[in-house]
């Protein structure tokens, strides 16, 4: 039995075009353009930030991590709020193209920044047991200096179970096991020495010392739209829920059941922060947004209906289009623009979008 949209989908990228331009993201930041960006950009103030946040959303897929390091830097400098890698280890439809692993790369963002709060989107459950990644977790909010999101989902890409050797149960299954694992998740962060006995998970006289440095323990985001069961794990241990854009169109009806859910549960949802993976297409104007959309529509139009779910177009254009969607209750937007962070792109973003919404 599998419930529709319960894990979280990380873009499909188009093969052909992707492959031909990975010596043009290469070369950009060899040449200095990003050092230039970040000398550009200077320190984010306080006033600066908004209310509304806005994390990059950024798939490794195909970028070494001299060119993700500069665009993170860069992203700090402008004041966004985050920066979200992806857990796979391959991009589907790219196995051979190179792919950073995710709390790898995480941690050694975590070294060269200071203010940006650093996460995944989101981690595949099976991949690590939940004692060790409570562990890990911890560990990491110690070297980012209480900077850690815990996002976290169900997995779904079964080619990748089946290459690394990892079973691939239902999704109802993979859902219970998230369920049960966040429990375990939990727990360690918050019990100085944790049991549990579940269908999945053990814990006996477990410790995890040093503690996470953020209290209770980092947040934690989920990523996943099925409104039975997926949306029922969401009510019961977020701290921020994650909408994957294949749900854009049916936020409404999500949010909705999740608040149900809360109801059911005796939880209270304003306590769950609502997010959305978002593709955001930005312009200086015309010109530079229709150049912009032809190459989203290449990188992203394979696997999205970029026409009907990104926003788009000019600053006035994106800022009016977001200002709709937090009026539907969304403050925190995770978002991938069609080039993959281009400095250029992503100083546009923060000096014309970000400043209207604070």
């Amino acid at each position: 039995m599998r419930e529709r949209g319960s894990v979280w989908a990380a873009p499909f990228i188009r093969p052909s075009w992707l492959l031909g331009h990975f010596s043009c993201w290469r070369s950009t930041d060899a040449l200095g353009y990003g050092a230039a960006a970040l000398a550009r950009a200077g320190p984010a103030r306080e006033d600066e930030l908004s209310a509304v946040k806005f994390g990059l959303f950024y798939p490794q897929v195909g970028q070494t991590f001299e060119t993700i390091r500069e665009r993170t830097l860069l992203a700090e400098k402008l004041g966004y709020d985050s920066v979200f890698c992806v857990d796979h280890m391959w991009q589907r439809g790219l196995p051979e193209v190179d792919h950073l692993e995710a709390w790898t790369l995480l941690s050694a963002l975590a070294a060269v920044t200071e203010r940006i709060r650093l996460g995944a989107l989101v981690l595949c459950n099976s991949y690590r047991n939940p004692a060790l990644l409570a562990k890990m977790a911890s560990s990491l909010d110690h070297v980012s200096q209480g900077r850690v999101t815990l996002g976290i989902g169900a997995g779904w890409m079964d080619e990748e179970y089946r290459g690394y050797g990892y079973p691939f149960p239902s999704t109802l299954e993979r859902i219970a096991q998230l369920d049960e694992s966040l429990e375990v998740i939990k727990r360690l962060f918050t019990e100085k020495c944790a049991d549990f006995q579940g269908k999945y998970y053990h814990l006996d006289q477990a410790y995890n010392r040093p503690a996470p440095v953020q209290k209770p323990y980092p947040p934690i985001l989920i990523g996943g739209g099925g409104e039975k069961y997926m949306l029922r794990v969401v009510a019961r241990h977020a701290d921020i829920w994650n909408l994957p854009n294949n749900h854009a169109l049916e936020f409404e009806s999500r949010l909705a059941a999740l608040r149900r859910h809360c109801d059911d549960l005796g939880r209270d949802p304003a306590e769950i922060e609502v997010s959305e993976q978002a593709f955001i297409i930005v312009g200086e104007d015309e010109a530079d947004f229709k150049k912009k959309w032809e190459v989203a529509n290449m990188m992203l139009g394979a696997g999205f209906d970029l026409e009907a779910t990104a926003f788009r177009g000019t600053p006035d254009q994106v800022v009016e289009q977001l200002q709709k969607r937090v009026a539907q209750g969304v403050t925190f937007f995770t978002f991938l623009s069609g080039d993959f962070h281009a400095p250029e792109s992503l100083e546009l973003f923060a000096e014309k979008v970000i400043p209207a919404l604070s």
